[in-house]
């Protein structure tokens, strides 16, 4: 499902990029269906692996396959191939301000060119999946944090996406809701999704029986 091969990846502002990789000669392999945290402290790379599988980084040196795309082979023109089956939630939700809830669910089918009667159908569903359809037009703004972390998982599972990766989703969180969201990523890898969950939590971490990848300065230190 997903593979890294001896991959480094270094921030720099001139070229060739120098410095300390934020990843360095990393190698991981994710089966199709797994739960899988990425932990380790901040800077340890959980963010770059992230960016780097879903064709937002490029990288220096290695090999990324996922779902037998070789992500390094590919260019703008054609990255929707690998980012049509891969849904993304971010800590800082990256919600449309100005638009509803509802709304905020509807854009993601909107651009894959669905049909409305698809569109809101499915909408209602993802909004229902996480208790949510009684803020169907709520802005962002009038809700909270775990409401609209809600939002975020609506959207990137409304697709029904193969695989989703979630950057520090319960970071902002008290442990109350970061125990209901880790829930919700849990049923969605119980109805098939292949789960990449970055955290620092330790708490997150013993609430969730899943494999464990740590990150340091770069590099695995155990999986």
């Amino acid at each position: 499902m997903i593979q890294l091969f001896n991959v480094t990846k270094k921030y720099a502002s001139g070229r060739p990029a120098s410095g300390r990789p934020a990843l360095d000669d990393i190698s991981l392999k994710i089966e199709k269906g797994e739960f899988v945290f990425l932990t380790g402290p901040s800077g340890a790379g959980k963010t770059t692996i992230l960016k780097v599988l879903f064709g937002w980084e490029h990288f220096e040196e290695g090999q990324v396959l996922v779902q037998g795309i070789n992500v390094g082979k590919l260019d703008v023109g054609n990255m929707h191939v690998l980012r049509r089956s891969i849904g993304v939630i971010f800590q800082d939700y990256k919600l449309l301000t100005n638009k509803t809830v509802f709304k905020n669910v509807a854009f993601a089918q909107e651009v894959t060119n669905r049909d409305r009667k698809t569109i809101k159908f499915k909408t209602w569903e993802a909004l229902k999946n996480v208790g949510l359809t009684s803020k169907k037009d709520s802005f962002p703004a009038q809700l909270s944090g775990g409401e609209q972390q809600r939002v975020a998982i609506a959207r990137a599972m409304v697709n029904s996406p193969k695989i989703i990766l979630a950057d520090e989703p319960t970071g902002n969180l008290d442990q109350k809701i970061s125990l209901e969201i880790l829930k919700l990523f849990e049923e969605l890898n119980r109805n098939g999704a292949t789960i990449i969950f970055a955290t620092h939590s330790q708490d997150i971490l013993k609430l969730g029986n899943h494999r464990v990848v740590v990150l340091n300065r770069g590099k695995v230190v155990s999986s």
